[in-house]
């Protein structure tokens, strides 16, 4: 319990911490793509994903692996706190999830095998937790950037939730959204796997696939 608030309840506007006018600090290059981290800025023809899918290091990581994902980062997404501080979104005061946000070029890797990437290496069923990690900030979410993301990623959930429904898997709780503004995390959150290869992972391959013809 977090102030009498579950660790799984969303905070309420005037629950929400302030937070802060602007961010406080620089970013600099992507560790591994050597693309810009803050690319507000895109390259001609490219689109914008952001997920949540739990601890953003891990779900970082799969993503600057893919062909045709130009940078990737990690934020904090669809909350009230503006400019949260890393501790300040675990505290479950902010009503952010922690995001990934991918720069990608749909002629290399599409938003549909974006999103089938998404569902699986993740469980899109907990609700406010993944695994272990238990609160708001882990909830599961796609946030999309336009009219045909949206499209896109409501077909695929459904394709995905009937998957799951004749395993017996459970109900997909993912919130599909139009993109709220996205905060950087700070730098040490960035790549955070490239510069820790021992670090904490929570992503793997589920086992539970699209089929063929998805």
């Amino acid at each position: 319990m977090l102030f009498g608030r579950p660790k799984t309840a969303l905070p309420t506007p005037d629950q929400a911490l302030p937070g802060r006018p602007e961010r406080s600090f620089t970013l600099g290059e992507h560790l591994v793509l050597g693309t810009p981290v803050l690319s507000q800025e895109i390259p001609a023809g490219h689109e914008v994903a952001i997920f949540g899918l739990g601890c953003f290091w891990g779900a970082e990581e799969f993503y600057w692996q893919l062909d045709g994902v130009w940078s990737t980062s990690v934020g904090y997404a669809g909350g009230v706190t503006p400019h949260p501080t890393y501790e300040e979104v675990c505290s479950g005061r902010t009503g952010h999830t922690e995001a990934v946000r991918i720069v990608f070029d749909p002629d290399v890797v599409s938003f549909a095998d974006l999103v089938k990437k998404f569902f699986e290496i993740h469980d899109p069923t907990q609700g406010m937790r993944q695994g272990n990690d238990v609160g708001t900030q882990y909830r599961s979410a796609i946030y999309f950037t336009t009219p045909e993301q949206e499209a896109t990623a409501r077909e695929l959930t459904a394709i995905y939730g009937q998957e799951l429904e004749r395993r017996s898997l459970g109900t997909i709780t993912t919130e599909i959204e139009p993109a709220p503004t996205y905060y950087y995390a700070e730098d040490q959150h960035q790549q955070y796997l490239a510069k820790n290869p021992n670090g904490y992972r929570c992503h793997a391959n589920t086992g539970v696939v699209f089929p063929a013809d998805a």
